[in-house]
């Protein structure tokens, strides 16, 4: 028998799809870490396990305990669900600019969710830095802090990257992934960085974020803007800092919809605005590197969670884009 452990249990082992359009386009094989299928419903289910367990060892966080996150929406999502699974109550802060579907799904799942304008992180009443002052003035309660926690990376370091690395069976040349928190893309590069140096671990980017300009020249530069969600940063964080990175590749919005519309309709693959980003990037840098290389991206999560928007035509156009045809 082959059973799992509650939801916490049946978090990760998710399949390595071939992105079968995007491979025969460039003739590299590119393939998407299919952490949509989580069952949280996305990538983020692994850091909130981590996070919460790790908590739990080092006795911070008792039995009735709450805790509290800022975030775009997955994180608190994963952290709802295992939340409800291990006893605890869940308070998120999210900028007012989210999804109604994450939101949604945060006050479905029964976290308390707080809505809060969007500014920047240098701004006191940023969503991430509100967070933690209120976590702070709770009894029994801890602070996620995903941006800065490592039990966020460790989580790939010790699971993504290790199953990636055996799905491929070490036949991958390349890794390319976006990150918000950089927990994802830092702990899997450092994994298989150490299995295999020769392979390019490579940062995707979308406009308005300074990473792209960080990784190019070690300056933060910020240019444009995205509507995409939960990626791009304007600083380093901790999960970030040290992490490799051999180049990085910015896709932007229009780019980003190409890519999500071809996976709809010729892979059957109905995917958030992340994965346009990833599998954007992922396809630029096949071209680079030319025919006959492995390159591995992360689908974060399911096109359901966007579906008012990115796959909207009314919205795209009041955003000045185009709805793929």
């Amino acid at each position: 028998m082959d059973i799992k452990n509650g939801f916490p249990g049946a978090v990760g082992n998710t399949p390595l799809i071939r992105l079968n359009s995007f491979s025969e386009e460039t003739g590299c094989e590119i393939l998407g870490k299919a952490e949509f299928m989580n069952p949280g419903g996305s990538v983020k289910d692994r850091a909130a396990l981590y996070i919460i367990e790790d908590a739990e060892r080092q006795g911070r966080l008792r039995p009735g305990g709450t805790v509290v996150e800022g975030t775009a929406g997955n994180t608190g999502i994963g952290l709802a669900h295992i939340c409800n699974a291990k006893g605890y109550r869940c308070l998120i802060v999210i900028p007012d600019t989210q999804s109604q579907e994450k939101i949604d799904t945060l006050r479905t799942l029964g976290a308390e969710v707080r809505t809060v304008p969007a500014v920047p992180y240098k701004d006191p009443n940023n969503y991430v830095k509100l967070s933690g002052r209120i976590a702070a003035e709770m009894d029994n309660a801890i602070w996620a802090n995903q941006f800065d926690n490592l039990a966020n990376r460790q989580a790939h370091y010790e699971t993504t990257g290790p199953e990636i690395w055996t799905q491929t069976g070490g036949k991958v040349d390349a890794w390319v992934a976006a990150t918000g928190t950089g927990g994802t893309y830092a702990g899997v590069a450092m994994f298989l960085k150490e299995r295999k140096a020769s392979l390019k671990a490579v940062l995707a980017d979308p406009m308005g974020s300074g990473l792209y300009s960080y990784a190019k020249t070690g300056e933060i530069t910020i240019m444009g803007n995205s509507i995409t969600e939960g990626i791009g940063n304007s600083r380093v964080t901790a999960n970030m800092a040290g992490a490799p990175i051999d180049d990085a590749i910015q896709i932007d919005d229009q780019e980003c919809l190409r890519v999500l519309y071809q996976l709809l309709r010729k892979d059957g693959l109905f995917m958030g605005g992340s994965v346009g980003i990833n599998v954007g990037a992922a396809v630029a840098l096949a071209k680079q590197m030319g025919p006959g290389h492995t390159i591995v991206t992360v689908l974060c999560d399911s096109g359901s969670r966007y579906q008012s928007r990115l796959y909207n035509r009314e919205w795209l156009a009041s955003k000045g884009l185009t709805m793929p045809e």
